[in-house]
């Protein structure tokens, strides 16, 4: 065996050997965790596969119910699964065996932006990355969306490397069903097609180029993927609907001082919700003009510290909805050390690799999701659960530093400029929500909360 045929058996080891591994971390979890009340959205979620999914004489059929408000991908994933074994522990052992399939996807993702070294790397930290763990034994729609949008990346990436015009439709499709789990991704569609297109516009030749072969294969995989549902809401709700009407509520949120309750209260004498939908986005656009020309500044300061602080869903979930006994002063110590330590660990190093970036066209396309799903969450409302997705994006670029990438610049000139403004910036974002860790309060003195 040569040495590069050695070299790729080992990487193929490891990464089976972490994606086994991600699987029995999330099962041990799963058995050990105390058995809890659900809270937040795991009862809404619950609740639509079980029962809006579940009622006798509808069966599974689209035309049936009246989904419409939550994507549907994750209420069928639930209700399948429940009506298999009647059982919501089956979907949390399915849902367990979904998350371990983020190793290799990253893996083979950063395999190709970066270097195999890199993407095993980056592929350990998601096998025991607290958040990660945690989401994939708990009724959310993240570890099915994140699985998704990651093997869908892996294929763009695939077919930009290989010239394969059927990785990118197989791109397009997975990016079709990470849309119909969270329908924030459709509108993060257009960069993987510029990015898949970039350098065409210099082309002079009438003939289909291998470029926009792959773009209009990506393109199909979507659309093909996401027509059904679109369909079916044209039947059912006699409108336009891609995917949900989640969308015009959320960014009304995001742009007023009202909570998710009161703007569903607000909302609630209107019962068609296609009208809904429309008098939610009509009062959106409304609260964003009111807001001018300030509004991009104002939503920055508001919307960064939330989606980027020192903190998790996991301590949300735990301490502030309480689903099971409260917490002593020293367990919610001990549960901010294993969740936030990691994640300002990974951010610290991937702030490095950031300033380091090179021109590859892998990083490029990590970069420009990265900006664009941050300030899309800008624009509506941010919590630390929406940046979930972008996570493998700094455990990558954190890799790649570790790893020594040759991809990543030296560290010299004006890349020293850009990493003082983004530790400085980080700084800022991070500052406002360290007082809610009781682990800081302590530690500077000041009282409990």
């Amino acid at each position: 065996m040569s040495e590069p045929e050695a070299a790729e058996s080992r990487t193929a080891f490891w990464l089976w050997a972490l994606t086994v591994s991600a699987f029995a971390v999330r099962a041990a979890c799963l058995l050990l965790e105390p058995q809890c009340g659900l809270a937040g959205d795991e009862a809404s979620w619950v609740a639509l596969g079980t029962q809006e999914l579940g009622r006798p004489n509808r069966g599974l059929s689209p035309f049936r119910v009246h989904l419409v408000f939550y994507p549907p991908l994750y209420p069928y994933f639930i209700a399948v699964l429940h009506r298999a074994f009647s059982s919501l522990s089956a979907v949390l052992w399915a849902q367990a065996a979904v998350g371990a399939l983020l190793v290799p996807a990253v893996a083979r993702a950063g395999r190709l932006a970066f270097s195999p070294r890199v993407g095993l790397l980056a592929a350990a930290v998601v096998a025991f990355y607290p958040d990660f763990v945690w989401f994939s034994v708990h009724f959310w729609s993240e570890t099915l969306f994140v699985v998704l949008l990651w093997w869908a990346l892996e294929r763009v990436l695939r077919s930009d490397v290989t010239s394969s015009a059927g990785a990118a439709a197989a791109g397009g499709f997975l990016w079709g069903l990470a849309t119909l789990t969270r329908e924030l991704t459709l509108y993060l569609a257009p960069f993987a097609l510029l990015w898949l297109l970039r350098g065409e516009a210099r082309r002079l030749s009438p003939r289909l180029s291998p470029a926009l072969r792959r773009a209009l294969a990506f393109a199909l995989g979507l659309v093909l993927t996401l027509l059904p549902w679109t369909a079916r809401n044209a039947i059912v709700f006699r409108a336009f609907i891609p995917v949900s009407t989640m969308g015009g509520s959320n960014l009304w949120q995001g742009n007023v001082p009202l909570t998710h309750l009161e703007i569903h209260a607000a909302l609630g004498d209107i019962e068609d919700p296609v009208e809904r939908d429309r008098q939610a986005r009509k009062l959106a656009w409304e609260a964003i003009r009111a807001r001018q020309p300030g509004w991009i500044l104002e939503k920055l300061a508001e919307q960064m510290p939330e989606f980027w602080k020192a903190g998790s869903e996991v301590l949300d979930h735990v301490l502030s909805r309480a689903p099971c006994r409260p917490l002593t002063a020293a367990e919610q110590k001990a549960l901010e050390v294993a969740v936030v330590g990691p994640y300002l660990a990974v951010l610290a190093l991937s702030l490095v690799g950031l300033a380091r970036a090179g021109p590859s066209p892998g990083a490029v396309l990590l970069l420009v999701l990265l900006a664009a799903w941050n300030m899309a969450h800008v624009a509506a409302y941010a919590t630390t659960r929406f940046r979930l997705p972008l996570l493998p994006v700094l455990f990558l670029f954190a890799a790649a530093v570790v790893a020594r990438d040759p991809r990543l610049a030296p560290l010299r000139g004006w890349r020293v400029v850009v990493l003082a403004g983004l530790v400085a910036l980080a700084g800022l974002v991070l500052w406002p929500g360290l007082e809610e860790l009781a682990l800081w309060r302590a530690l500077v003195g000041l009282p409990p909360l």
